[in-house]
């Protein structure tokens, strides 16, 4: 299995962080994990801004050279995981803006008759790892649990992706949040996973 790993949080010394590591950390001891890339996207300066005018439209996007590295790696990955933390009940604006650019007519889905598109991206599986300052069943009891609705069906199923899995860590902020409960669950997780 091929893992890439996009984190999104811009401090390295954050819980976010520790995240990323119990990941790496787990995944570097299972034996059917036998490649692992890394996509720090505040580190890589990856710019979330759409820019559409004359010369660039919102069509051509999976031609784009600006962002050939960045669909190469989703190519190559057999199961993708996402790092970040849930601002305002929903990932950060530098993940959205990646999602924005990547998750194009195209590269990631093409339309066809009928309701749905073509997801490109099948065969591939998911894990989100998400963190927040809020109580863990915050967004499912007063968000209608929005922020899976928008990552899994209007996202990852639109494009072919059918394997999801959450993990949403709540009461990050609290001293009694269980940090390194949370962060062995996560290492466990990786260590023994097989696809």
């Amino acid at each position: 299995m091929k893992l890439l790993i996009i984190y999104t949080y811009p401090n390295h010394k954050s819980l976010n962080y520790s995240f990323l590591q119990s990941v790496i950390k787990g995944s570097n001891e299972n034996p059917y994990i036998e490649e692992l890339q890394v996509l720090d996207l505040y580190e890589e300066n990856f710019n979330p801004l759409l820019v559409f005018n004359e010369e660039k439209r919102r069509r051509d996007m999976h031609i784009d050279p600006s962002i050939k590295k960045y669909q190469n790696q989703l190519k190559w990955a057999d199961k993708v995981v996402f790092i970040y933390p849930i601002w305002w009940g929903r990932p950060p604006a530098m993940l959205m803006g990646y999602i924005d650019q990547l998750f194009a007519s195209n590269f990631a889905y093409r339309d066809k008759k009928g309701l749905f598109p073509e997801g490109l991206l099948k065969g591939k599986s998911v894990v989100c790892v998400s963190t927040m300052k809020g109580p863990t069943h915050y967004p499912f009891l007063w968000l209608n649990n929005a922020h899976k609705v928008l990552m899994k069906r209007a996202l990852f199923n639109f494009v072919g992706i059918k394997k999801v899995k959450f993990f949403e860590f709540g009461n990050m902020e609290s001293p009694r949040g269980n940090h390194k409960k949370k962060l062995e669950k996560i290492y466990q997780y990786f260590k023994e996973i097989k696809r």
